[in-house]
């Protein structure tokens, strides 16, 4: 095991660069299943594909920095493949709001995520900082867009959004170390 000498910040920095990336490479996975049970013959569906496309942008910036810094991505992406889809797809059938209700809820753990990033990274790492204030307005506009849209009149939205939001700070923590 490689020991960091105090102030060395290559190790935290490079987990944050690794679950990040994992997350939204789970985020795509989850729009992926909503639009593969919805398609678009509901009208939300243009919505979730502008929001996917922006998660997209968000996983290939994240993609390069591991390559760049050369971080080991986790070893739990193909796992985040199918449970972020069946996440997806699951809620999708549910209905749109409980889609929405998925979106604000995993927004809503990103949000508190980047935050903890943001306070930890202060002005160290002013790329990185930069981009994760970029990508945590986008999340907090998805976030707001899901309310709009219905998530909190989802079927059980206090059981499905505590349920999620676990799952999000389980998949956080598990992505960091794995």
């Amino acid at each position: 095991m490689k020991r960091w000498r105090p102030g060395d910040r290559r190790e935290p920095v490079s987990q944050m660069i690794r679950v990040d990336q994992a997350g939204e490479y789970g985020a795509t996975r989850i729009y992926a299943g909503q639009l593969a049970v919805m398609g678009d013959r509901v009208p939300l569906a243009r919505e979730i594909v502008g929001m996917a496309k922006q998660e997209e942008r968000h996983r290939a910036w994240f993609d390069a920095m591991i390559a760049e810094r050369g971080v080991r991505p986790t070893l739990l992406q193909p796992f985040w493949s199918v449970a972020g889809f069946a996440l997806g797809a699951v809620t999708a059938a549910i209905g749109p709001e409980a889609a929405m209700a998925c979106t604000a809820a995993v927004e809503t753990e990103i949000d508190k995520h980047y935050d903890q990033q943001l306070a930890e990274l202060r002005d160290e790492e002013p790329e990185l900082s930069a981009a994760v204030l970029e990508f945590q307005a986008e999340e907090l506009e998805h976030k707001e867009a899901a309310i709009a849209h219905g998530a909190e009149q989802a079927i059980g939205y206090p059981v499905l959004s505590a349920v999620i939001r676990l799952g999000c700070r389980v998949a956080i923590a598990a992505s960091k170390r794995i």
